[in-house]
């Protein structure tokens, strides 16, 4: 069984050359870290793995560059700066294959630093608001130290680790990060009630955070039998299960239970999935395996990009050769929407940038990463509607795709289509 002790006392543990996994999204201990930064002075070339992470990320500052590296599984905020100026990187996997790398020796994990509930009358305490590369981490690391945080939520699932299997613990009494969306604005509800169109009655969603899928929730009240099973699903997810529009009923997996990996959002949605039954908080090894995915009715997977070609090749992880995000889920779920019976796999995304660029383009960006094929695509969804490129050979690809930008590109795109195709 794991001892009480300080966070400085803790991160002794933590040697250089070591690889440190860090408790991802919402889960960060920012208490073990901010003791784990406080010894850079003694520690050389120590490796930091997780996904994304909110909230400060300070071994990511330049002066620490040469204590810690940054090896990220998807790049959030705090860490962009310091992969795309070559004191990190980036490491493209398909969010279901994480806890492989992990498990299967790929990336070994040293320590692991994590931020759980208090333990039960059992011993179990509460991995919370995500799991995604925290079980493997906790299973195969070679030390667990862990916060044990009054303020993590106890999630119902796979997510639990006994205090014999941690190491050391640390109190902590620290509040998650939370995520306060605006409401969206009006071409992000014209995307949303576009998308909506696609989502029949008896449909498994998937959709992250953002103002997309919260107008695109928002849209959906007058929806029956709907179920989730979803990487990560956020504040927007709760009025539709209060209203019975969610309600799992024709899910083969986990029928009745709202399934997902990790949580973002406001304080809301933490009060919301604490000790409820309703969600299964589950590996996301399992939650985004297609061959799970698949099993579920009419799985609508809705799902964002940074700009798409003529084609329909998606962009989603970088701007060129500027990393700005992670190949994530996106994928599990498109091919997952794909297999499923009445499935339907969405691209949605406003059809130009803040700054007026179209976002659909006659050739993605030099260097820029193909997160999705051409192969792979079925819908795409703009504020002008729907594109139906599945079966469609490029130059009606083009054509549709031409549909559906922005009025103001769209002559230069024609253009462009001529050009390539001669239609």
């Amino acid at each position: 069984m794991g001892v009480y002790k300080s966070a400085e006392e803790a991160v002794k543990l933590i040697k250089s050359n070591d690889r440190v996994f860090i408790h991802g999204v919402n889960a960060v201990p920012f208490r073990l870290i901010g003791a784990m930064v406080g010894r850079a002075s003694e520690l050389r070339n120590v490796e930091i793995v997780h996904i994304h992470t909110e909230g400060d990320a300070p071994y990511a500052n330049p002066e620490y560059a040469d204590s810690f590296h940054v090896n990220a599984f998807f790049v959030g905020s705090n860490v962009r700066k310091a992969v795309n100026q070559g004191r990190g990187d980036y490491i493209p996997v398909f969010l279901s294959e994480v806890p492989g790398l992990i498990r299967n020796g790929i990336l070994p994990v040293d320590v692991a630093l994590l931020n759980v509930s208090p333990p039960d009358k059992h011993g179990f305490c509460s991995m919370g608001v995500s799991l995604v590369g925290a079980l493997p981490a906790a299973e195969t690391a070679k030390f667990v130290i862990a916060q044990i945080n009054p303020n993590m939520p106890r999630t119902h699932g796979a997510g639990f680790i006994h205090v014999n299997n941690i190491d050391i613990m640390v109190e902590a009494n620290d509040p998650l990060p939370e995520q306060i969306l605006p409401e969206p604005n009006e071409i992000e509800m014209r995307i949303g009630r576009f998308c909506t169109e696609l989502v029949e009655d008896g449909a498994t969603l998937q959709m992250g955070i953002g103002a997309i899928p919260n107008a695109v929730l928002k849209s959906l009240e007058h929806h029956k039998d709907l179920g989730v099973h979803t990487e990560m699903f956020a504040d927007g997810v709760i009025d539709l299960v209060q209203k019975g529009v969610i309600n799992g009923h024709k899910k083969v997996k986990f029928p009745g239970k709202v399934v997902s990996g990790f949580v973002m959002g406001s304080k809301r949605v933490y009060d919301f999935v604490d000790d409820n039954p309703s969600i299964a908080m589950l590996d996301i090894e399992y939650v985004n395996d297609t061959k799970v995915i698949k099993q579920n009715p009419k799985v609508t997977a809705i799902n964002s990009a940074v700009e798409i070609d003529l084609t329909g090749q998606v962009c989603a992880d970088s701007i060129g050769t500027y990393h700005y995000s992670g190949v994530g889920g996106q994928m599990d779920f498109i091919r997952g929407a794909a297999k499923s019976p009445g499935g339907k796999p969405i691209i949605a995304l406003p059809s130009q940038t803040n700054k007026g660029i179209s976002r659909i383009v006659p050739f993605l960006k030099q260097g820029a990463g193909v997160v999705t094929t051409r192969a792979h695509v079925h819908y795409i969804v703009t504020e002008y509607g729907i594109a139906y490129l599945y079966g469609k050979n490029l130059s009606q690809r083009a054509k549709a795709m031409v549909e559906i930008a922005h009025p103001d590109h769209r002559e230069e795109l024609d253009k462009a289509v001529f050009e390539r195709f001669r239609i």
